[in-house]
């Protein structure tokens, strides 16, 4: 059982162990409203949008994650603002904050003469990497993103499930619509510098996807999901270990990888059973 045991007794592989756990768990919280909600590309769209505030403080000098939360606060603003535009669709105003924004990162990446922002580390990032001090970090936004579930929990659901009775109930669906996506950026903005951009969508919504066939509440959804998650990191550091390969991606294609497996497995087991109509998670 060495080749199980041996990677993990190392300090930097066990820092990225932890902050896979860690980043997995933000993930989950946030990723399982992204799945419900159908909000896939709209992670896409934010976790590119990092890339300005990046490239400035990359530039500067500065702190990445500074520049990270500051391109997140844009997205979020925008997609909001947009989205309450009566003639234009979500879906375009989200592509053209996607389009613009990554075209504005590209921009200022091109008029550095050194190239200083390390765009590989961007895309991809750098799970191997993780200081003790990213540890902390993640476990303050666990614990931010944990509050703000628990929360606005509640108005979730009816915004999820039911926007008319969501304003019905007083639960104020446009207040509710951008606190979900500060959750949703506080996620890409935890996850990036683990994972990368690219890679975040991994932990973000195949977790969640791979949990929902068997879950059969969102909280159990979201368990489940950071279970998935766990055991993506776990695995993919261990095959990294061994086989030589990108951490990150590693992680990343091994969540995906649960999630089909997750969906054939059900597949089996309703074919197996009587026919039923399929589980939905419940809303409590």
């Amino acid at each position: 059982m060495e080749w199980l045991t041996t990677p993990f007794e190392v300090t930097f592989v066990q820092r990225a162990l932890w902050g896979g756990i860690l980043v997995s768990a933000i993930c989950a919280l946030a990723g399982t409203w992204v799945v419900l909600r159908g909000m896939a590309f709209l992670g896409d769209a934010m976790s590119h949008g990092l890339l300005p505030g990046v490239a400035l403080s990359a530039l500067a000098g500065g702190n990445l994650l500074v520049g990270a939360v500051a391109s997140a606060v844009v997205m979020t603003a925008g997609v909001t603002a947009l989205g309450r535009t009566p003639r234009l669709s979500q879906d375009t105003g989200i592509g053209l904050l996607f389009v613009g924004m990554l075209s504005l990162g590209v921009i200022i990446v091109s008029r550095s003469q050194s190239f200083a922002v390390d765009l590989t580390g961007f895309l991809f990032g750098d799970v191997l990497a993780v200081r003790e001090q990213d540890l902390y970090l993640l476990g303050a936004a666990l614990l931010v993103a944990l509050g703000v579930a628990v929360l606005g929990h509640r108005a979730f659901l009816a915004l999820t499930f039911d926007p008319r009775k969501a304003r019905t109930l007083g639960l104020r669906p446009r207040l509710a619509h951008a606190v979900l996506l500060g959750l949703l950026g506080l996620a890409i903005v935890a996850s990036f510098h683990i994972v990368g951009t690219l890679l975040v969508l991994g932990l973000l919504i195949a977790p969640p996807a791979a949990a929902l066939p068997w879950a059969r509440s969102v909280r159990g959804v979201m368990g489940l999901a950071a279970l998935t998650g766990g055991a993506a990191t776990f695995g993919g550091l261990l095959l990294s270990w061994h086989l030589g390969t990108a951490a990150g991606a590693t992680v990343a294609a091994l969540a995906v990888s649960l999630f089909f497996l997750s969906h054939l497995a059900s597949g089996l087991r309703h074919r197996r059973a009587r026919p039923a109509v399929h589980a939905v998670p419940t809303v409590r």
